[in-house]
């Protein structure tokens, strides 16, 4: 059963306010018995609590930095938070920094087999994939290529079509991914629709209002690492786009 859980969660970085000094500052540090500057505290989430079962579509919006990577990152594993409890039942298929795992002097095809690893598949799954992974990408021979050699749109399709191999129970997804020209960004289009359609559960962050109404059932509306508000999607979205225009006529 697909579940996520958040209870009071928060997520702290702290960083060393000077990341790197000189021999002479050293020296002159220990000669006048200066003090190293405090460390900077980040507090990028902040008491975040809410629940999702199996079925629901969780949409995460907000302004720039306000805590929704870092929040999908949170419920994919990818930070421990400071405090808090995080419950997440289920196998998590990710699609962000799908270029992850990428070996530049490698051919397409055995990027195909290094980046299927890294999403938890076996050598067995991977052979029964593989030609459909190299179909979509219409890449043809330049697969037998080292992938440095491949313009930016080549390296995104290659990585979009492994990425979305996958049958997910739990799909997390990072903005809206265009890949390559406009024919190609339609069978994208429709491969997200095959995933979203067969996971389990979802939650996806987009700045696209309109994606996000019309394809998640619940939001969540984060503003400075906290949640603003969590309900039905169309509430949520109202009142984000109110407040926004509320602050644009203000400035």
């Amino acid at each position: 059963m697909a579940r996520i859980e958040l209870d009071n969660l928060s997520l702290t970085f702290k960083m060393r306010a000077c990341k790197s000094i000189t021999l002479k500052e050293f020296l002159l540090g220990k000669i006048f018995a200066r003090k190293a500057p405090p460390d900077i505290v980040v507090d990028a989430l902040k008491n975040v609590s809410f629940s999702v079962e199996k079925g629901h579509r969780l949409g995460i919006i907000g302004h720039n930095g306000a805590g929704k990577s870092t929040l999908l990152k949170t419920l994919a594993g990818v930070y421990y938070p400071s405090s808090g409890k995080r419950i997440v039942e289920g196998r998590i298929s990710s699609l962000f920094e799908i270029t992850l795992g990428f070996e530049p002097e490698s051919t397409g095809w055995e990027n195909i087999a290094f980046r299927s690893y890294l999403q938890g598949e076996t050598p067995k799954t991977i052979a029964s994939k593989k030609d459909g992974i190299a179909e979509f990408t219409e890449l043809g021979d330049f697969l037998n290529m080292p992938v440095r050699f491949y313009s930016a749109g080549m390296l995104v399709r290659l990585a979009f079509s492994i990425a979305t191999s996958i049958d997910p129970e739990i799909l997390l997804v990072d903005e809206v991914l265009a890949a390559g020209d406009l024919a190609f960004q339609a069978k994208a289009r429709q491969r997200m629709k095959d995933m979203m359609a067969k996971a389990h559960l979802m939650v996806m962050v987009s700045h696209d209002l309109g994606s996000i109404e019309s394809i998640c059932d619940k939001v969540i509306w984060m503003d400075h690492g906290s949640v603003r508000m969590f309900g039905p999607s169309d509430v949520v979205v109202r009142a984000y786009q109110d407040s926004v225009q509320s602050e644009a006529r203000a400035a």
